[in-house]
């Protein structure tokens, strides 16, 4: 058993013993791992540094893309309000010149009334003034002499409108 240890240990301390060896070793089979992932690569044709590569200029132009619609939208919503606020104001003016001629057409209106008010009472005065003068005069009529038809129309017209 002592043998037996005894050369466990002397293949350890062999392997020790030349480093250069266990170095070389080492870097010949990083090499290959290195080379057989190049060439898995390229036999495959993708690497992930071009596929992230790929995905993030993606997700840039989807951003961009993105951002451009919003910029768009945001200037479509400013010109409506725009518009809205144009249209508002249109209505607004429209609405203060129709209180103006409402308040013109009441002024109006008022002076018409005092004005028919007052031709009322115009005309009131005259009725009583000729009912006074009729029961003031003498009941014989005047000694008139007879007109023709047609002038007798005429006079009676005449009258009529100088009275009313």
């Amino acid at each position: 058993m002592i043998e037996f240890s005894h050369s466990k240990n002397n293949g350890l301390t062999r392997i020790s013993s030349q480093p250069i060896v266990l170095g070389a070793t080492i870097f010949v089979v990083l090499v290959a791992a290195a080379a057989s992932i190049a060439l898995w690569r390229s036999y495959t044709g993708t690497s992930p540094e071009t596929d992230r590569v790929v995905a993030a200029r993606q997700l840039q132009a989807r951003t961009a893309q993105a951002s451009e619609q919003l910029v768009e939208k945001t200037k479509g919503l400013e010109a409506t309000q725009q518009e809205s606020i144009d249209q508002l104001q249109v209505v607004q003016d429209q609405l203060q010149t129709v209180r103006r001629l409402l308040a013109a057409q009441q002024t109006e209106t008022r002076k018409l009334s005092e004005q028919v008010g007052g031709l009322t009472g115009a005309i009131d005065g005259l009725r009583q003034s000729f009912a006074s003068a009729q029961t003031s005069e003498p009941s014989t009529p005047p000694s008139v002499r007879k007109k023709p038809a047609k002038r007798q129309a005429a006079a009676q017209r005449k009258r009529a409108k100088s009275r009313g």
